[in-house]
């Protein structure tokens, strides 16, 4: 496998950028499939694209759900995807000792909600050089992430965003606070990304009490949150969602990513051409 070319400086500045793939690393075929849609789709609607998938779903919230074929299986898969499509790839680390193996093969790591303050997991990913994106936590104030990316700069030189995912709200619900783009940006001096697929989930809420969702929101919340100043987007996309191995109920469909871009680029048109008020 062949380490990515370059760092992580400046790989989440510029342009509005997509990231995007399915939850979980599955087939080849799949996977590169779901990589040549995001592809087209972020290339006709003018967009950076960036394949995300996971190699292994160490939170899922029952013992026996599906949980990815692993590290060393799953490296090789993203350096296919990586090959085959020519998008840089973007996949998430769970243990410190992951960092360096998965910074061989992948142009950026993600750190999960879950994981957002270990410090230890922070480090490691910074002193990668890889650029970081670290999906902020479901309890976690704006401010507070702050800290979060102070702990992977402290470390390396490669740039860090942070994903906007909702606050929780009760016990089977997201919010998401609009006004959270500015504050994080503020706060910790990073570009923030929204994450438009797991902002809808519904914790809890499937009837044997793993995670549910509500896709139908989706594409609102994605509207209101390009219109509130995010500087890119994070979704989970899928062929056929139901039939995914995990977070099926909070997809997109592949074939929905194009319209779906598309009403994004005519937001950022008319936003870059309203009059300063």
């Amino acid at each position: 496998m062949n380490r990515p070319a370059g760092d992580g400086r400046g790989f989440f500045a510029g342009d509005f950028a997509l990231i995007a793939g399915p939850c979980v690393l599955e087939d080849d075929d799949l996977n590169l499939e779901v990589a040549r849609g995001v592809r087209e789709a972020a290339r006709e609607a003018g967009m950076r694209a960036i394949f995300k998938a996971s190699f292994d779903k160490a939170n899922r919230s029952r013992l026996g759900s599906p949980r990815g074929p692993g590290l060393g299986r799953g490296l090789e898969l993203l350096a296919r995807v990586r090959e085959e499509s020519g998008l840089p790839v973007l996949t998430d680390i769970h243990e410190a000792r992951q960092a360096a193996a998965v910074a061989e093969v992948a142009d950026a790591l993600q750190i999960p909600a879950f994981l957002c303050r270990q410090t230890s997991l922070l480090v490691a990913a910074g002193r990668t050089g890889r650029a970081v994106n670290i999906k902020k936590g479901q309890w976690m104030p704006p401010a507070a992430m702050a800290g979060a990316v102070e702990k992977v700069r402290s470390a390396g030189e490669g740039q860090v965003a942070v994903t906007e995912r909702g606050a929780s709200f009760g016990y089977g619900d997201l919010v998401v606070d609009m006004r959270n783009f500015a504050r994080i940006r503020e706060a910790a001096g990073a570009p923030v990304v929204f994450d438009g697929t797991h902002s809808v989930q519904r914790p809890g809420a499937s009837g044997d009490g793993s995670t549910g969702g509500a896709p139908e929101f989706i594409r609102p919340l994605v509207r209101a949150a390009v219109a509130a100043g995010c500087d890119g987007l994070f979704l989970e996309v899928h062929p056929d969602p139901p039939s995914a191995p995990s977070d099926g109920s909070n997809m997109l469909p592949l074939k929905e990513l194009g319209e779906v871009l598309g009403e994004v680029s005519r937001i950022r048109a008319a936003l870059a051409g309203a009059p300063d008020r």
